[in-house]
């Protein structure tokens, strides 16, 4: 009687698992007295020493794989994973055609564009010989029309002012499930949602504007009226087309509020975020001594004061390069539109019409947000019916920045029940 081997039959599971059972009968089958040692020697080694480790899991093992064949030029194990990570049974093992494309560029980088080129052909065959449901990878694609994805295509609006917006479209190849506006807060541009935007642009169309007097966006002269932004908002929408999901934080949370109220049909639902729907006398009174500061000493003279109400004290000592790269987003910003900007949301007051609105609202909170406390989350959620409060634990004003994982994942579980 053989002996059991306990080595080879682990082997042989992995190998089976990753590979698929075609494969491995084709490999042990044709086995001869030449090469029988050396099937069961790479089953023992390859497929149970090393793929049977528990530190990486087989679909990373499966990216290494191909990362080190590309590099190597070894094609004909490539196009072995590659065929498995496309058709295997295994789904923890199984690789999309983006993620390929993914490895073949990082692969570019360290090991050769030329390297990476063959790959790229080789796969090519590949997705050919495996039919239909990889057609659309093979379709012709305008090299001008291609965006990077974790950014987006950048556009701008047709009616003025000129607002500048990225676009980045569902990344898994479908219909997108919504159509979702960021819109960012004062001092700040569309890369503030970078994090947010890749996740959602998974299955959803994601725009990402600068408002009026920010980032790329044209600077008409002030001031402006939160009016001004909610038409902003409007026609932007009218032109990427609607109704869409509009998130917003701080500012953008401002226009939100605005945007729903006065064009219910171009909002199918709302997240406000670090926000408020009024600021006491006292409040308003701050805003003017800030743009008379702005006015006399720059953006300089309010930055570090901004930095923190922005980001509390913790995340400040443990994050400086975070902290200092928006510092000097702010300081860089236009100085007449950022006055213009702050004359706008001086005057939010929308507390009393909150019951007119018709969707469903996601209100978030930072515990320690100072600029707009949770008390007028809080405000905003009691006056809205039906919405749903969230607080945050250990996050400031920019909360997207500073959780941005918590942020994300409570704005996906919110659409996620949504009908």
């Amino acid at each position: 009687m053989t002996a059991y081997d306990h080595d080879l039959q682990r082997g042989l599971r992995n190998r089976r698992s990753v590979l698929g059972d075609a494969w491995v009968d084709r490999s042990l089958n044709g086995a001869t007295a030449l090469t029988a040692e050396f099937q069961g020697f790479i089953s023992r080694y390859a497929w149970h020493e090393v793929w049977g480790r528990p530190g990486l899991d087989h679909r990373t093992r499966r990216i290494i794989v191909l990362a080190i064949t590309t590099a190597l030029g070894r094609w004909e194990e490539f196009q072995l994973h590659i065929r498995a990570a496309l058709t295997g049974d295994d789904p923890a093992s199984r690789l999309t055609v983006d993620d390929i494309k993914e490895v073949l560029i990082q692969s570019a980088i360290y090991a050769g564009v030329p390297a990476a080129n063959t790959a790229f052909a080789e796969t090519v065959k590949i997705l050919r010989e495996l039919g239909p449901e990889f057609a659309p990878w093979l379709e012709q694609l305008d090299v001008h029309t291609v965006a990077h994805p974790g950014v987006g295509a950048s556009r701008f609006t047709k009616t003025t002012p000129s607002l500048h917006y990225t676009v980045r479209e569902p990344r898994n190849g479908q219909a997108p499930r919504r159509t979702i506006v960021l819109s960012h807060a004062l001092g700040c541009d569309v890369m503030m949602w970078d994090h947010l935007a890749n996740v959602l642009a998974w299955d959803n169309r994601v725009v990402c504007y600068d408002h009026r007097g920010h980032g790329l966006s044209e600077v008409p002269a002030g001031p402006y009226t939160m009016q001004d932004l909610c038409d902003d908002a409007a026609r932007l929408i009218d032109e990427i087309g609607g109704p869409v999901t509009f998130i917003g934080l701080s500012m953008g949370g401002m226009v939100g509020q605005e945007l729903a109220l006065q064009h219910p049909d171009k909002v199918q639902a709302l997240v406000l975020a670090n926000t408020t729907s009024g600021y006491p006398a006292e409040a308003q009174a701050g805003w003017a001594q800030r743009i008379a500061a702005i006015e006399s000493g720059g953006l300089e003279g309010i930055v570090d004061g901004a930095m923190q109400r922005w980001f509390h004290d913790g995340f400040r000592a443990a994050q400086p390069a975070t902290v200092a790269r928006w510092r000097q987003r702010v300081v860089t910003c236009d100085a007449r539109g950022y006055i213009a900007t702050c004359q706008a949301i001086s005057q939010i007051d929308t507390t009393a019409r909150l019951g007119q609105l018709k969707v469903p609202v996601l209100v978030i909170a930072g515990e320690l947000d100072m600029g707009t406390p949770p008390a007028m989350a809080k405000t905003i959620a009691q006056a809205t019916p039906g919405a749903t409060l969230v607080v945050l634990p250990e996050a400031s004003h920019l909360s997207v920045l500073e959780q941005p994982e918590s942020f994300t994942a409570c704005v996906r579980d919110w659409l996620a029940g949504l009908a």
